[in-house]
C-alpha cells in the first residue's frame, strides 16, 4: 500500500481534486463525496496505465502540500499481483 496525498479544491458547482504527489490523478466532482470516489478512480487508472506502459509510477512524497487547497488528507493504493497461469 502507498500513501499520497489528495488536495480538494472546492469551487463553484464542485470539487477540484487531485493526487498532489501523482500530478496526473486529477478530477472534480459536484461534492467531496463525489470528488473522492472519483479520485480514488483516477488513482487507479493512472497507475495501471504506468505500468502498462512500463513506466514507475511517483514515489509518495509526505512533505508536499498546496496552498491552494482547501482540504488536503491521504489516498490510498493499494496494489495486487498476480499470475495467469496457461497449460
Amino acid at each position: 500500500m502507498l500513501q499520497y496525498k489528495a488536495g480538494y479544491k472546492f469551487v463553484d458547482g464542485g470539487v477540484h481534486a487531485q493526487v498532489l504527489d501523482f500530478p496526473a490523478a486529477i478530477t472534480c466532482g459536484a461534492d467531496l463525496a463525489e470528488a473522492r470516489r472519483l479520485l480514488a478512480i483516477a488513482l487507479i487508472d493512472v497507475a495501471e496505465t504506468c505500468f502498462e506502459q512500463g513506466q514507475a509510477i511517483p514515489q509518495p512524497n509526505p512533505l508536499v502540500t498546496d496552498e491552494e487547497m482547501d482540504l488536503e488528507e491521504p489516498i490510498y493504493l493499494h496494489l495486487t499481483a498476480s499470475m495467469d497461469v496457461k497449460e
